[in-house]
């Protein structure tokens, strides 16, 4: 019955994107339509984390069509959690926007978010390979309107050069992950990920043409040395759009990387080595490029490609241990990121500025703002009681428990000195001489995204039990993947 019902998670958005695209300037119709489907997809994500509490996976092919051609939906703990995670930062990031006026007000925002949701939606939950590029191009359209109502107050030029290196960027991974897909389905004669499992450990032409699509995925969550596209773009939209794409666009990339090699590759040791080497560089190089940046939004990006590192080596140790601390530290590293940028974008959008500097002393004006950036940036920096020390410390254990003594060298140095950047903004933005000027207050509806957030940081580290045993029973399913491949081949 459960897997009937994942379809919804793409059609209602879809269908609700279309009824409100005619109703043009009814914006209350659309900020309470957009809420309440967002709400009940978060609700719904909560249900099938509920219902995989003890492992297992439902799957369906849409339309009941034969399997082969049916476009597969399958869900487990994994993608449940993904989910759940990306309907908090959904729900937290438009409010932050409407509050803001970042283009919320416009007759396209709603319908543009609507979509959006879909494409991510249908990216976690399929099951097919050419289907999740589709995904992520439904997931990219809508993102690329996005990036230009949220700068919509800037010059024409200024629009154009904020979207353009998105736009390319993403148009070609697209293009070599299409490549990859094409050639998958030359040499295995399919490319449905169940039909494929252990394929790439099987065959060595499988093997380098799945490769082409890890490297698609690769470049869209910025590992190093592909990174520096991140670090440029996502700062030059809005802080609202910065936040939800840091825990949408990488994310799913991410994910698609987490569920082709535990399912494809069946998690074959023999090209470990070389995840443990870029993403180690990846923490470090991204870390030490947030040094000389003089924006919090410019130093908040260049640490997102750092975590990247710490969440993909969990992948890169491949096992028990390994991947259950890399997907908790996933489901951290979005909510802290987007808490992060959502604290420093409410300071930009009241005081006019994020230059490092350009505004002092915001913890005296702005106390609460103040103290959910500083808890989310200790939980960056993996400080306790914040689940970012539960999830270095639990990655930092099962590197040692293969002895991969390097990649804890890098973390342990790497989390020093993003713990360094953070005191950084703390002292050229919340520090030192207050305002003077005393019209300007950040209003409950602006800071409250990022309290919530900050907030579920300490809920996590404070109750890390229960997200731990759930990313435990979703790395059960990437190393045992024979109920995710049965539900599929039955469906």
């Amino acid at each position: 019955m459960i897997g009937t019902l994942l379809p919804l998670f793409v059609g209602v958005p879809l269908f609700f994107a279309g009824v409100l695209a005619l109703f043009g300037g009814r914006t209350v119709i659309h900020a309470v339509s957009l809420f309440a489907v967002l709400i009940a997809s978060f609700g719904s994500a909560i249900a099938l984390v509920v219902e995989f509490h003890s492992g297992g996976a439902a799957a369906h092919g849409v339309g009941n069509w034969p399997f082969g051609i049916a476009i597969p939906f399958v869900a487990d703990m994994f993608n449940a959690l993904m989910l759940t995670v990306t309907g908090l930062l959904f729900i937290t990031c438009v409010a932050f926007a409407y509050a803001a006026k970042e283009g919320a007000q416009t007759r396209y925002f709603a319908p543009l978010m609507l979509v959006l949701l879909a494409g991510v939606n249908g990216a976690l939950l399929t099951a097919d390979l050419f289907n999740l590029f589709v995904f992520i191009e439904v997931m990219l359209l809508p993102s690329y309107g996005l990036f230009v109502l949220a700068n919509r107050n800037r010059g024409p030029i200024e629009r154009v050069a904020a979207t353009r290196l998105y736009v390319t960027l993403n148009l070609l991974t697209s293009t070599i992950f299409l490549v990859g897909v094409g050639l998958i389905y030359a040499t295995a004669g399919t490319v449905n990920i169940a039909e494929l499992a252990g394929a790439a450990q099987e065959d060595q032409t499988v093997a380098l043409c799945a490769s082409v699509c890890l490297l698609a995925l690769g470049i869209k969550a910025a590992i190093v040395p592909v990174h520096g596209w991140l670090a440029k773009a996502y700062p030059s939209t809005s802080p609202a759009m910065t936040a939800l794409f840091s825990g949408l666009h990488t994310k799913v990339a991410i994910y698609g990387i987490y569920r082709i090699y535990a399912v494809v590759f069946d998690g074959d040791s023999r090209w470990l080595w070389i995840g443990v080497a870029l993403f180690c560089a990846t923490m470090l190089l991204g870390v030490l490029g947030a040094v000389g940046e003089k924006t919090t939004r410019s130093i908040l990006a260049f640490h997102m490609v750092s975590q990247i590192g710490y969440i993909l080596m969990g992948v890169a140790l491949f096992t028990e241990a390994g991947l259950t601390a890399g997907i908790f530290y996933l489901l951290h590293h979005m909510i802290v990121k987007a808490s992060l940028f959502l604290s420093t974008g409410a300071v930009e959008v009241k005081y006019g500025t994020g230059a490092i500097g350009g505004v002092t002393g915001i913890a005296k004006r702005e106390p609460i703002i103040a103290i959910a950036f500083f808890m989310a940036a200790l939980s960056l920096a993996g400080i306790p009681p914040f689940s970012g020390f539960v999830a270095k410390l639990s990655l930092i254990l099962a590197a040692l428990e293969i002895h991969q003594i390097a990649a804890v060298v890098f973390m342990l140095v790497v989390s020093i000195i993003t713990l360094l950047s953070m005191l950084k903004i703390w002292g050229g933005v919340f520090w030192g001489k207050a305002p003077e000027d005393t019209t300007r207050r950040i209003g409950f509806w602006l800071a409250a995204p990022s309290v919530v957030l900050a907030l579920t940081t300490l809920g996590l580290g404070l109750g890390a039990q229960l997200l731990m045993s759930l990313s435990g029973i979703a790395a059960d399913g990437l190393l045992n993947t024979g109920a995710y491949v049965e539900a599929v081949m039955g469906s």
